[in-house]
């Protein structure tokens, strides 16, 4: 992976647009990054991570405040980066989300995240020529092509030693964490989580199986009574049981046939007794039956006489309902004859003939008048369109009247309507002033707000400077005694090394008769190391809290010159005027557009009214010529109808009563000739029913009536002669059967001793037979247990001993039981990734620290049993001693880190199988390095470019600049480059 460009805007602290050309910058393939706290050298990575994948290393991505707070609005938030990945050039450019002013109105809305990648020179195969701008995509393609994750990549590419500084202190969890993150062995934990799981659950399948045999042993000996086994596979105390079982099940088998075999001859002599019970019973009951009939012959005649008698009343009866039907005829035809005649108001007895002419002449009447009836109509038609004519005439002329009075107040209106326009429109040119003027108070208001935080900020600043300038002053004392204290003890601190017979560093004798003596508190190498270190630390915290009070002190000067001469007070009062008076004008300014309307409307509305009122006067006059008109035709009409309607309300109600008149006589001439055919029928039934009295053998007709009897009576007759002629002959033929011949009715059958003997026979053998079934059925079940058990046994010792084994086997996967180093398979996998880690650290270390450090990895178990593997030590080759990394200088922690970091890249970068990485950032940490050191570290660098790479590095500290610029121009054939960065 090559860069080329990078093309930032409104982006971090970078407001306008920035390019950086990698290309220039990169030549000799060595650069510098450079520029004071927060000119944004971090952001410039930022950038090429967030063009990359989307996203920026740690903390910062969690903000998700990616663009520039004082970028003007209309500027968008964007990434641009062009570089080269397997040979193949592409450009990718971002936009990440953030909050934007709307465009229309107040507030904010959303702007969305984009991203597109374009291929430079051609697309390769099976990708679109046009390129990808689904941002799920282009990530996708992105980590593809590097090989790498968004994690592995801030690892390897953008080197941050404040990071592996911390990793190479690092507790075994800590590091184990960021190992697993680059080197993705989560599939090894995932082993791990499989052999626990797999253990998880073939214990509780174990667990099951043995409470399935527990449970097996408890039924068996509730069943057999049989106190349970605790041992497995105890085969002779379930074999006792069965026998037992079977024991049990034959004898009662046995006893239950004895006394079944005795229950059946007792039934048997139970039934013989019952039956000739039974005989004698039904003798004894027909003998009774035919006396009770013999003794009762008196009463069953008499039923017989008199259902004799009801059957001959019955055509007698039948011809009194016919006479008596007459008679009601009779009774209903003259009570219609009174009843029309009291309607016709005559005598009922008057003539038919006249009654005939009466109800003609009245008919005649009514059709002379029906001609009349259309007129009628027509009478009544034309008044009522008379009254609408009026009504309408005087609705017109109350409309008229409205219009005039409207279209005389219509110039007033118009005028009221005009000044409404102007206003609106006036209001619509001051809205915008007011808007800007409120923005420029607002954006004062926040000012005046933020001086008495920023003055705080800057006392706490001052302050903290100030301290910190004591602090250096006094590691500096400090340092300045101790290297005169020890350049007064080097004597004696070169004396403590020499030996006899050893050659002397400063003059060469083998002999050394009178070395230095050591001084009182004499000052070691160490302690001037710790003191200069120290001394440094001060000094870079100088400067640092020395820039952020001056900067704290800009702040504040900027913000006092934008408030001006204004008060917070008189900000916050104009503000809220201000957005008033808006609210105010928006609203009157958004109704320009109905009053021009209004106003519109109101002008045209003249010719209109006049039209309107035309148009009315012409059809009030109408009207009147037509009322004329209908009124004198109504009354002409009026003149004939009076005399037609006579009494009368109309017409149609006079020939209504002459029609209703001739009706009702005609009715009452139809009820008399009904009346004459009812008596006619009424004479003839009452002859007929005297004939029927005298041919039923009767005396007379109420004795004939009184013979009638109900179906009720009748049928109760029937069923009691019928049911006596039944019971004697069921009797007679009961004591005719073979069955009862000789059967004695005082014979005594002995039923209720052969009833008692059956019970008692019955209960004891039913006893017996539950016992036999109980048997059987404790036979069969601990059979069936007994089967059950056998195969649990049989399960459940290799489930033992397989559960054992997996369990053994998952302590050794996750570091414990047999695992002496405690290790575990994912631990395991990443001590050999760190081991390859420090082998490739160890040679960059070597040469950076002129041979004397190495890395040493150390998989030994740690301290009270804790997981081991991930150790990591530092060989030091002076002393021959392995020692902690935490023992480090300041300045030996950072070459330790540098190339524990860059070996860490080589290894990732192997892992991954990835692209080339040809451009690499070390950011910051060299302002702890001498100068001696700072060349071997040089020369690794070199060595990184030397096949092709670039290196950039990191740094604000102007000491550091200016040593690095050295170093690169004493280089002629290696010069660098350097980027100068401020965002001010």
């Amino acid at each position: 992976m090559r860069l080329h460009s990078l093309e930032v805007t409104a982006f971090g602290p970078y407001r306008d647009h920035q390019v950086v050309d990698f290309d220039q910058l990169g030549t000799d393939g060595l650069f510098l990054l450079h520029g004071d706290t927060g000119a944004g050298k971090t952001t410039l990575l930022d950038a090429i991570a967030f063009a990359l994948y989307g996203a920026v290393p740690g903390a910062r991505n969690d903000a998700k405040r990616l663009r520039c707070d004082t970028a003007a609005d209309e500027v968008n938030t964007s990434v641009v980066l062009e570089l080269t990945i397997q040979g193949q050039r592409l450009r990718l450019e971002r936009s990440p989300e953030y909050q934007r002013p709307k465009k229309r109105g107040e507030g904010f809305t959303t702007q969305q995240a984009k991203a597109s990648l374009t291929w430079v020179g051609g697309a390769p195969t099976a990708q679109p020529p046009e390129g990808l701008t689904r941002i799920d995509e282009v990530g996708r393609t992105v980590q593809r092509l590097l090989g790498m994750s968004v994690e592995q990549f801030f690892q390897v590419v953008m080197l941050p030693q404040g990071e592996f500084a911390k990793f190479l202190r690092a507790d075994t969890g800590e590091r184990e964490k960021l190992l697993e993150r680059l080197f993705g062995t989560e599939r090894f934990g995932e082993v791990e989580s499989w052999f626990v799981e797999r253990r998880r659950e073939r214990r509780r399948a174990l667990e099951a199986q043995s409470q399935q045999v527990h449970e097996l042993n408890a039924r068996i000996s509730q069943v057999s009574g049989v106190e349970q086994t605790s041992e497995v596979g105890d085969e002779n105390w379930l074999e006792d049981i069965e026998k037992q079982a079977l024991r049990d099940l034959e004898s009662t088998r046995v006893e239950h046939t004895r006394l079944r075999r005795e229950r059946d001859q007792a039934q048997k002599a139970l039934d013989e007794s019952r039956a000739l019970a039974e005989k004698v019973r039904r003798v004894r009951q027909a003998n009774t039956t035919l006396a009770e009939i013999d003794a009762q012959r008196a009463e069953h005649d008499q039923w017989r006489a008199e259902r004799a008698a009801a059957s001959r009343a019955v055509p007698v009866i039948s011809a009194r309902r016919t006479a008596d039907r007459a008679e009601q005829d009779r009774d209903r035809a003259q009570a219609e004859v009174t009843t029309w005649a009291s309607r016709c108001e005559v005598d009922p007895a008057a003539p038919l003939d006249d009654l005939r002419a009466r109800a003609g002449a009245e008919r005649e009447q009514a059709g002379a008048l029906a001609q009349l009836i259309p007129e009628s109509q027509q009478q009544e038609s034309d008044q009522r369109a008379l009254a609408e004519l009026a009504a309408k005439t005087a609705a017109d002329e109350k409309r008229e009247a409205e219009l005039v009075e409207q279209r005389d107040g219509l110039p007033e209106r118009i005028t009221e309507a005009r000044r409404r326009v102007e206003e609106a429109k006036h209001a619509e040119l001051r809205l915008d002033t007011v808007r800007t003027r409120g923005t420029e108070v607002a954006a004062l208001l926040t000012t005046a707000r933020e001086i008495p935080g920023a003055q705080r900020e800057l006392e706490s600043a001052k302050s903290r400077a100030q301290q910190a300038v004591d602090a250096h002053q006094q590691a500096r004392d400090r340092l300045q005694e101790l290297r005169s204290r020890r350049l007064a003890g080097m004597a004696a601190e070169l004396a403590a090394r020499l030996s006899d017979g050893d050659p002397c560093p400063v003059c060469g004798s083998a002999e050394h008769p009178s070395p230095g003596q050591p001084v009182d508190d004499q000052v070691r190498a160490e302690d001037e190391d710790a003191a200069q270190q120290a001394e440094q630390r001060a000094q870079a915290e100088r400067e640092r809290l020395t820039t952020a009070a001056q900067q704290a002190e800009q702040q504040v000067a900027n913000l006092r010159d934008r408030l001006g001469e204004h008060d917070e007070s008189e900000l916050a009062e104009e503000l809220a005027q201000l957005r008033e008076e808006k609210n105010r004008l928006s609203e009157t300014a958004a109704a320009i557009a109905g009053r021009e309307a209004e106003l519109g409307k109101l002008e045209s509305a003249t010719d209109e009214l006049a039209e309107q009122i035309s148009a009315l006067r012409s059809r009030i006059a109408a009207s009147g010529s037509e009322r004329a008109a209908l009124t004198k035709a109504i009354e002409e009409r009026e003149a004939r109808l009076r005399d037609g309607r006579g009494d009368f309300d109309t017409i149609a109600d006079r020939r209504a009563h002459l029609l209703d008149v001739a009706d009702k006589v005609e009715r009452l001439i139809a009820a008399r000739t009904a009346r004459d055919d009812a008596e006619q029928r009424l004479t003839e039934a009452r002859s007929g029913l005297a004939e029927a009295a005298t041919a039923a053998d009767f005396a007379n007709v109420d004795e004939a009536l009184a013979a009638e009897r109900d179906e009720r009576r009748i049928t109760e007759l029937d069923e009691s002669l019928a049911e006596v002629d039944r019971r004697a002959a069921g009797a007679r033929e009961a004591l005719a059967s073979a069955d009862l011949f000789g059967v004695d009715p005082e014979t005594d059958a002995g039923w209720e001793r052969a009833s008692e003997a059956a019970t008692t026979a019955g209960e004891a053998a039913e006893r017996a037979a539950a016992l036999a079934h109980r048997s059987e059925q404790r036979h069969t079940e601990l059979a069936g247990l007994a089967e059950r058990l056998r195969a649990s046994w049989a399960q459940l010792g290799p489930a033992m001993a397989e559960h054992a084994e997996l369990e053994a086997l998952a302590d050794v996967v996750n570091g414990r039981g047999q695992n002496a180093r405690k290790m575990s398979l994912r631990a395991y996998v990443l001590a050999a990734r760190l081991e390859e880690v420090a082998v490739a650290a160890t040679r960059r270390l070597q040469r950076m620290s002129d041979g004397r450090y190495s890395f040493v990895h150390t998989d030994a178990a740690g301290a009270r049993g804790t997981r081991g593997g991930l150790g990591l030590d530092v060989l030091d080759d002076y002393s021959g001693k392995v020692r902690p990394a935490k023992t480090l200088s300041g300045g030996e922690s950072f070459l330790a880190s540098l190339s524990l970091a860059l070996g860490l890249a080589d290894v990732v970068a192997a892992e991954t199988g990835g692209a080339l990485l040809d451009t690499l950032f070390i950011d910051e940490g060299f302002g702890t390095l001498d100068a001696d050191t700072l060349d071997l570290v040089m020369d690794t660098l070199d060595e990184l470019r030397a096949g092709g790479r670039v290196v950039g590095l990191v740094s604000h500290v102007e000491e550091m600049r200016q040593r690095i610029a050295v170093r690169l121009r004493v280089r002629k054939s290696r010069q660098g480059s350097t980027l100068e960065l401020s965002t001010s």
